[in-house]
């Protein structure tokens, strides 16, 4: 795990004496695409809050970039580089595209009060540059050309890129993905799949929870497969689709 941007160690988060994580163990390589696959209730949602830093482990050790994150809380996690969208999209409605994922550049690099109240030099900077990571993000995923449009005029799918163009405008080293082809077409679930492949082409790792299985096996390069709060399989996609264990908890056979 010594040359991961990502890793578990051994995580395990209990609720009251239930157990949803136990013994976690997994690491994502730069410039990987990873997806957690699992079964509901095998865990997946905690780990994903735990890496976030919305939860804290009962046990073990997350390290990001080489830097020990365990516990630390969700803003300290995205200073030092990953940015979540989450699975409900949560847009803006009476914003255009184009603020809407500036929403996420300016969150990620708050300004000053004072520069804020006398409009300095370093404010107009701030601004300038918050426009053009969102500018980026934009264009990354196909959305300059509607930047003007009011989100909430958009299909389901295009908003779904939207939201994920909001967190990239934090230029991330590692973005989760929480679900993101939920209730997407499988028209829309090819573009966003051909959207994540440009996000990794532009330098970012990413990692993504997801219950289609047929879009992680097609997009991720690397698989985890988890069922009781447990590790069941890690590895290439087609090596985690013919595991046994694999078979028998989460695809049915």
């Amino acid at each position: 795990m010594s040359s991961a941007l990502l890793a578990l160690r051994n995580v395990s988060r209990s609720f009251d004496g239930v157990v949803a994580v136990a013994g976690l163990d997994f690491a994502v390589a730069p410039g990987e695409i990873c997806g957690l696959i699992g079964p509901n209730g095998a865990g997946k949602s905690t780990t994903f809050n735990l890496i976030a830093g919305e939860l804290a482990p009962s046990d073990g050790r997350l390290s990001f970039a080489g830097r020990d994150i365990t516990g630390a809380p969700s803003h300290k996690v995205a200073r030092l580089g990953i940015a979540r969208m989450f699975q409900a999209v949560q847009l803006f409605d009476s914003m255009s595209v184009g603020e809407n994922v500036l929403v996420g550049a300016d969150r990620h690099h708050r300004l000053e009060l004072c520069a804020g109240l006398f409009h300095l030099g370093g404010y107009r900077r701030a601004e300038r540059e918050a426009s053009e990571r969102a500018e980026r993000a934009m264009a990354l995923l196909g959305l300059e050309d509607i930047a003007d449009e009011p989100a909430a005029s958009l299909p389901f799918g295009r908003q779904r890129l939207v939201a994920v163009a909001r967190a990239l405008a934090a230029e991330p080293r590692m973005l989760l993905l929480d679900e993101p082809a939920a209730g997407l077409s499988a028209a829309e679930s090819e573009g966003l799949a051909a959207a994540v492949r440009r996000v990794r082409a532009g330098g970012v790792t990413v990692l993504l929870v997801e219950h289609n299985v047929e879009f992680v096996m097609g997009l991720c390069e690397h698989v985890v497969a988890m069922h009781g709060g447990r590790k069941i399989a890690d590895g290439s996609p087609r090596a985690v689709r013919e595991s046994p264990a694999v078979q028998e908890a989460y695809l049915g056979r």
